[in-house]
């Protein structure tokens, strides 16, 4: 089939109010990058440059492109214009003469354009009207009956990316641009669309077979299939000259499991079409991993299962929320997502929740997840604020659903398609007593999603909004969270409960819960000078989206942390704490294991640089949270519950019911293990107050209350300010998990200084190098950096023991020296962060 790839013809823009002369433009992009490239308005990110910005999105934008049509090109019987993404409002023209007009972001569309085409040189044009003004003169008979994100509102009226708008953790830029591929498709009068498989899995997966269901463009009698599908180079089955039911089994099939179950073989799959005449209707190549997987909701002991079987296995869901990678998505490649993906696997996750309030993803991220092991939770894009339902939106949403799930449906990764996000949970009394907009959302969220997906996809679950609890009957109380459904859990941050409070709750899955921390000085380097960096100054505070978020940062740092002597301290201590209460929430959740199934902490990923509750920065850097994430979703997890808590009384006196601590293990991985448990209690002066160890046995699924350790004498005797409890878990002869517990918050406790950390630093190779770590004295969240210097690490923000060596693998983006390691290594400990 004859393309010609309209994003390499030569692209300008303009103002359409402007006279002045066009800009150069790059497609796919949006206005903003382009600006931008101009150098018509300064960098987007820095400083407080968001707030002018805001007139581009109260203008209309056109763009415009000259190519040449060879009379070969136009000899063929049809030639389509394909646009994959026009944001949003977009009215198009060929040489001259209207051919479409848009106003959803996310259907892709088809037009039939040979009429319009001229040998040699052609023009195309398209004009994007403002979404503001759209959203004034469009649907100004709706208005729903809360806005939680849009600072001017309404941005419910447009489907277009609802976080250009703004969010609790985005800027607002309301962009415009051809944001996805762009071209001329030449061919016959009818084509191949779409293949849609089914799998039939028996005899626990080593009998597979695939039923084929051609979609073509139109109706069409007498069209044959070639078929051939292939692992690893090699042809494994095959179908020539194929008509009517199509259908292959696999020949000792090779199984898809998500991140830490096992293999993510995927299979190649090609389809031509091809007429009575012999004439080439298309391929279509695609890539399949063989699974079955459900979303299992039976009744149990406890109410409702909720959780996600896949080749029969039940997975327990480590995983976090996934927002846009950029606020100008456009501009994505696959290295920008397998940047962040494939850290995500490395913090040992099987999932990621594709949030509603950004986009339908490249197939980067979706190939990125098949090939990682990613399970997808994927949202259709409606978030928090309620939805007009007339007819012209509910058919909008349903040409969208149409689309993006056709698109996205073969992809292994694909778990659970959801309606939307926090709908039901925001906005419950209006939905409850309000009859009109309880029937909008019915008809999208109960009609038009579901119905599509029975038609185009009845394989993968849905699940109409999150949190929800299976039903209308069902309230949306924490109480009800611990019988059925998913959970939002935000009483620890938006609420400032104490972060133990995670613990009351034995929900059945988590699927939001989050705390906030500040990015590292190097990423806020980035958008901020070294005068205009203060916390609480102009810069700082439009770095950050939440209304109180420094406020709650800073009360939760010192509930648990002394007050910092710097603010690259402070920076340190909100990421010490946001891994503290992401450890306690995890591991409460694993614990529960299988009454709870699930827990998928907000956020993984950031659009811009900003102070948020992700575990990565904009920039790639680890936040202190990925590295310990890397831990608390260890599949083997020794994981210490401590039942009693301290707070303060009428006078500010401490009083603490903390006496036992329970160790249990928590394992998921696919094969039985034979582990060893071992604890040891020390005095902050280093000396063992007692130890002990236990042979345990671990199986896939298990959480066991293995030791319950009464410590109520070594209390009496240090008190609760000295002494620390160090677990470990072995396998084999190597510590798989290992945790420091405080009895007290480490506020109360007088770490000892050391006189000196000892480093060592040996390269391995040109971009890899070994740095050891010993100290004389106990050190917590140690971590290393070596600033200006790319680099990955195996593992950083760990416990020093005294006197043991700690090695940790470092990997470069480019060659180093020895010598620039040495002068470049900086470290620090929770005691360097107070005087």
């Amino acid at each position: 089939m004859p393309i010609l790839d309209l994003t390499k013809a030569r692209w300008q823009f303009r103002d359409t109010a402007s006279k002045k002369p066009w800009l150069p433009a790059q497609v796919p992009g949006c206005v903003h990058t382009d600006l931008r490239r101009a150098k018509q308005i300064p960098d987007p990110f820095f400083g407080t440059n968001e707030l002018d910005l805001q007139w581009i999105e109260e203008r209309d934008w056109e763009y415009r492109a000259v190519f040449n049509v060879s009379a070969k090109f136009l000899a063929e019987e049809e030639i389509e214009l394909v646009a994959d993404g026009l944001d949003t409002v977009a009215t198009v023209y060929l040489n001259g003469k209207k051919i479409a007009a848009t106003d959803n972001m996310f259907i892709g569309h088809r037009w039939s354009v040979k009429p319009r085409l001229l040998p040699g040189a052609n023009e195309l044009r398209i004009v994007f009207g403002s979404a503001l003004r759209y959203i004034r003169d469009v649907r100004p008979e709706f208005t729903p009956p809360g806005e939680f994100n849009d600072p001017v509102g309404n941005c419910v009226r447009i489907r277009k990316q609802q976080c250009q708008f703004g969010w609790d953790w985005g800027p607002r830029f309301v962009t415009a641009g051809i944001w996805r591929g762009l071209r001329l498709e030449a061919r016959g009068v009818n084509r191949l669309a779409h293949v849609r498989v089914t799998q039939t899995h028996a005899d626990s997966g080593r009998q597979v077979s695939l039923a084929l269901a051609p979609e073509l463009a139109r109706p069409q009698n007498r069209v044959t299939y070639w078929v051939t599908l292939s692992l690893d180079g090699q042809v494994v089955a095959r179908i020539e000259n194929g008509a009517g039911p199509l259908a292959l089994d696999v020949p000792n099939p090779q199984l898809w499991w998500p991140a830490g179950q096992g293999a993510q073989p995927l299979y190649d799959f090609v389809v031509t079409a091809r007429d009575a005449d012999g004439r080439d209707l298309g391929t279509i190549k695609q890539r399949l991993g063989l699974r079955t997987l459900v979303l299992d909701r039976h009744a149990d002991q406890w109410g409702e299962s909720f959780q996600f079987v896949v080749n029969g296995r039940a997975i327990f869901i480590k995983g976090a929320n996934w927002i846009p990678a950029h606020s100008f998505v456009a501009a994505l490649t696959r290295a920008d997502y397998a940047r962040d993906l494939r850290a995500a696997v490395l913090a040992n996750m099987n999932c990621l929740r594709l949030w509603g309030g950004g986009i339908y993803e490249s197939e980067d991220f979706y190939d990125l997840c098949d090939e990682l092991g990613l399970l997808v939770w994927h949202d259709f894009m409606f978030a928090c604020t309620l939805y007009p339902g007339d007819p012209a939106f509910l058919a909008s949403v349903r040409a969208e659903a149409d689309y993006q799930i056709k698109r996205i449906r073969h992809h292994a990764s694909l778990a659970l398609w959801c309606g939307n996000n926090e709908l039901v949970q925001l906005n419950e009394k209006a939905l409850r007593e309000q009859p009109a907009y309880r029937k909008a959302y019915e008809d999208l969220f109960h009609g038009v999603l579901p119905d599509a997906l029975a038609i185009h996809d009845n394989v993968t679950p849905y699940w109409p909004t999150s949190q929800w609890r299976g039903g209308w009957e069902h309230d949306n109380s924490h109480a009800t969270g611990e019988q059925r459904g998913d959970t939002h859990y935000w009483d620890v941050w938006h609420s400032r409960q104490p972060v133990k409070s995670y613990e009351k709750w034995p929900l059945r899955f988590c699927s939001e819960f989050g705390m906030q921390s500040y990015s590292s000085p190097e990423t806020q380097a980035t958008f901020a000078t070294p005068g205009d960096d203060n916390i609480f100054g102009a810069t700082m505070e439009n770095h950050q989206k939440n209304r109180a978020g420094n406020q709650i940062i800073l009360d939760y740092v010192s509930r648990r942390y002394r007050f910092p002597k710097s603010q690259n301290d402070l920076i340190y201590l909100s990421q010490l704490n946001q891994a503290y209460c992401m450890s306690v929430g995890v591991e409460h959740y694993r614990r529960l294991m299988p009454r709870c199934m699930g827990a998928i902490y907000w956020q993984l990923n950031d659009c811009w640089p900003v102070a948020s509750w992700s575990s990565i920065e904009f920039t790639g850097k680890w936040k202190a949270l990925h590295h310990v994430a890397r831990r608390f979703n260890a599949p083997a997890l020794v994981s210490a519950h401590v039942p009693g808590d301290e707070a303060p009384i009428i006078g500010n006196y401490r009083r603490s019911t903390v006496r036992e601590v329970h160790l249990y293990t928590v394992y998921d991985a696919p094969k039985s293990a034979k582990g060893l448990l071992r604890w040891d209690l020390f005095t902050l002066d280093g000396d063992i107050v007692l130890s002990g160890k236990k042979k345990v046995a671990l199986r896939h699924g298990e959480s066991v209350n293995q030791q319950t350790l009464d410590l109520a004498r070594p209390i009496a005797r240090h008190t609760l300010d000295c002494i620390y409890l160090r677990i470990a878990l072995d396998i084999d002869g190597t510590t798989v998990s290992e945790d420091s517990v405080f009895l007290s918050p480490p506020r109360f406790l007088n770490f000892p200084r050391p006189k000196k950390t000892s480093t060592t630093i040996k390269l391995l190779t040109p971009t890899k190098a070994l740095i050891g770590f010993t100290s004389p004295v106990f050190q917590h969240r140690f971590a290393f950096d070596l600033p200006g210097i790319a680099h990955t690490t195996g593992d950083n923000y760990f416990d020093l023991y005294p006197r043991e060596k700690k090695e940790v693998v470092v990997e470069f983006s480019k060659p180093v020296t020895k010598a620039a390691l040495v002068k470049t290594l900086s470290f620090r400990s929770l005691v360097d962060t107070y005087a």
